[in-house]
């Protein structure tokens, strides 16, 4: 089996696993698994404009759009102006969505801390700046 093979098997077993973890953690919370990753992403960076949102999730703005109005409608987010540019819209997590984000986030770092564990000091730095080109690249 050449390198490009092996490494697409990795990726897809990788991904599974993730995906099914991620699956499981969610599973209890009500919000499917694009929502949540709405959340975490708007609780990461922030109050997020909404293009700035959609660019870091890769996904359209329309289709953005969709994802924050069930959040909306859900109690979860709210959309504001901005305050230097008020066609801008930024999104803004409610007590709610902050405790919904909160709850994930450190089920995110669970995990991490697990795969920190796994490696090295060395093997962790390189995985983070693999990550990160990966991400850029992306």
């Amino acid at each position: 089996m050449d390198q490009i093979e092996q490494l697409t098997r990795l990726l897809v077993e990788f991904h599974e696993r993730f995906a099914s973890w991620e699956n499981a953690v969610i599973q209890d919370s009500g919000l499917t698994l694009p929502r949540m990753h709405t959340l975490e992403m708007i609780g990461s960076l922030g109050e997020p404009r909404m293009k700035e949102l959609a660019v870091k999730m890769g996904v359209t703005t329309g289709a953005l759009t969709v994802l924050v109005d069930r959040l909306v409608q859900a109690g979860l987010v709210e959309r504001r102006p901005d305050a230097q540019d008020r066609r801008s819209i930024r999104v803004v997590l409610t007590e709610a969505g902050k405790s919904h984000f909160e709850a994930h986030h450190r089920l995110h770092r669970r995990l991490t801390e697990e795969i920190i564990c796994a490696l090295s000091d060395e093997e962790a730095a390189q995985f983070m700046t693999m990550l990160g080109k990966l991400i850029e690249h992306f």
